[in-house]
């Protein structure tokens, strides 16, 4: 069988990782690179560089990934989908919830594969971790709660944190645990000058009953990637920027030291660090997309999936600007509580 031709729109900081990523699987040859500034890193390999979308639809690509700004999004996403090219488009997938129902309408009428790029649920670590979950090896689920924060990049003027960094928390939370969210609180800050928020502390109820929390930021000289699931039997502590995973299980050997034995919470127990598989996730996102499109697998997010990201998303930036909880009904859709 011939080799799936790939169209890449954009060739930045994370359009050259898709490059170099895509130029290295089986059944991928990257044909195509559209960016109006050129490939000026010399990352496109023996792909032809064009200008536009339209250019590169001309040379005949069979799927795209679509890797520019936020703001750009739904106009690519749209050509392509008239043009009938699966395609996945980088997280988030549209600027708010409104251009996000246009894309699945577009690329679900035309029949075609399309997917969003939420690569950490191609992470190791976090694959191992909803596979415990669903064995019961936590028990019952109380709590998620995610760090994210590092300094500002440099790369991102379109949107801020919340639709940057936070919905890599809300896609995971949600797919982990498998459970949609049902309520958001937030407050946001804005410390570096920049229209667009650059902190936010998100409070959540998921429709389960799990409580959620997730600091985010773009201030912080610590680059953290921390997912933290608390449960029955203990808490689960994955590390993202590692692909670590560890368990902290709850003591199960009585206290003889009267002090501490009155306290009637749980004791501290076993801890373990696993020893998982660890393939780079970009590559898993798009061998998993390349299956998706030849019809031989599923295990992508589809942009029906990434729009009730961005739903949320948009939840947590009107909690902050509102100063008021935000209930979300089972379309994803934000409501007065």
């Amino acid at each position: 069988m011939a080799d799936l031709r790939v169209g890449l729109v954009g060739i930045g900081m994370m359009g050259r990782n898709h490059a170099r990523v895509l130029n290295s699987i089986e059944g991928l040859k990257l044909t195509a690179v559209a960016d109006p500034a050129g490939d000026k890193h010399g990352m496109a390999g023996e792909a032809k560089v064009v200008t536009s979308i339209g250019e590169m639809i001309e040379v005949g690509v069979d799927l795209a990934v679509v890797a520019v700004p936020t703001a750009f999004h739904l106009a690519a996403g749209l050509e392509l989908a008239d043009a009938g090219v699966h395609t996945l488009i980088e997280k988030p997938l549209a600027a708010d919830s409104a251009e996000s129902a246009a894309l699945v309408d577009a690329f679900e009428g035309a029949g075609l594969v399309n997917a969003v790029g939420h690569i950490e649920r191609c992470n190791p670590a976090l694959r191992s971790l909803r596979s415990r979950l669903e064995n019961g090896d936590l028990g019952e689920i109380y709590q998620v709660a995610t760090r994210r924060q590092g300094p500002f990049p440099n790369r991102i003027d379109d949107v801020g944190v919340v639709k940057d960094l936070a919905t890599h928390d809300i896609d995971l939370t949600a797919w982990v645990i498998q459970s949609p969210y049902a309520k958001v609180a937030a407050y946001t800050a804005h410390k570096s000058g920049r229209v667009h928020e650059d902190l936010i502390s998100i409070t959540a109820k998921m429709q389960d009953g799990t409580v959620a929390s997730h600091l985010v930021n773009w201030l912080s000289p610590l680059k953290e990637r921390v997912t933290v699931v608390t449960g029955e039997k203990g808490a689960f502590v994955v590390d993202t920027l590692t692909g670590d995973l560890v368990f902290h299980e709850n003591g199960v050997i009585d206290t003889e030291w009267g002090q501490v034995r009155n306290f009637r919470g749980v004791t501290e127990g076993n801890s373990t660090r696993y020893a998982i598989p660890k393939p780079e996730p970009l590559r898993v996102q798009h061998e998993n997309f390349r299956d998706a499109v030849l019809g031989s697998g599923t295990d992508i997010v589809t942009m029906r999936e990434g729009m009730a990201t961005v739903a949320v998303a948009d939840a947590c930036i009107l909690a902050a600007n509102e100063g008021r909880t935000i209930v979300i009904d089972e379309s994803g859709a934000p409501t007065t509580p």
